[in-house]
């Protein structure tokens, strides 16, 4: 038997009942560290969609169960079992994206939301079948890798968000944020996802970029661009 909410492929090594909201809390701290947020009560509440008292409220559990640790100036951080805790179900996060388009051919723009629910509904037993199955070393459907991600360390195997790039320079898309439905829909619908072949071709007044994507003219605007990550590719491999 286990209790409700608590994750049966996760084994704390302490008695703590650990429930999905806790698992989203210390998961959506992990994620927004590993965007380069300073994590806040705040910035939970912000990416959380919570209100500030409910934050509140879930920083002083977590706190007491020794999941997070709180900074006097209110900065919040992960203790060791927390990270463990979040890295897991991130981990399973990502098995459970790449099973939908691998397996079952969902479009990419749609397994996110889809995950987020079935990472707490799966036994250890699947997860496991799905790591036999899948392996644990491709990225997922939206180019991120199975362990988080930073700027940084994008930035040094040569990555860049579009916004960045110079104009009349080729690039191939690596990776997409992918917490924002609306914003994956749109970049679909504009042919933009991991993989795509795409020249920057003008860098507008406005701080738009307008793309070349299959030999169309794509504007995009700043707050998209700097969501999508991509390397550089020589321009004859565009034209392929």
């Amino acid at each position: 038997m286990r209790i409700a909410g608590v994750q049966p492929g996760y084994n704390s090594k302490s008695q703590l009942k650990i429930t999905i909201s806790k698992e989203n809390y210390l998961k959506t701290i992990a994620e927004a560290e590993s965007e380069g947020e300073v994590v806040i009560a705040a910035t939970l509440a912000r990416w959380l969609k919570v209100s500030a008292p409910a934050v509140t409220m879930a920083i002083k559990r977590l706190k007491r169960d020794g999941l997070i640790v709180v900074a006097k100036e209110g900065q919040i951080g992960l203790a060791p079992e927390g990270r463990e805790i979040a890295m897991h179900i991130l981990n399973r996060h990502h098995l459970i994206e790449r099973m939908l388009t691998e397996i079952f051919g969902m479009e990419w723009f749609m397994v996110h939301d889809e995950a987020e629910q079935l990472e707490h509904a799966v036994s250890a037993e699947f997860e496991q079948r799905l790591m036999e199955r899948l392996g644990t070393e491709a990225a997922c459907p939206h180019g991120n890798q199975r362990e988080l991600d930073t700027p940084a360390a994008r930035r040094e195997r040569g990555f860049l968000p579009l916004n960045e790039l110079p104009v009349n320079t080729a690039a191939q898309v690596v990776s997409v944020y992918e917490r924002d439905r609306q914003l994956l829909e749109y970049l679909h619908a504009l042919g933009i996802r991991p993989g795509s072949l795409l020249e920057i071709t003008a860098r507008n007044y406005d701080d738009t970029l307008t793309l070349r994507i299959n030999q169309t003219a794509v504007p995009l605007g700043k707050a998209a661009a700097i969501k999508v990550w991509a390397k550089t590719i020589d321009a004859p491999a565009l034209r392929k």
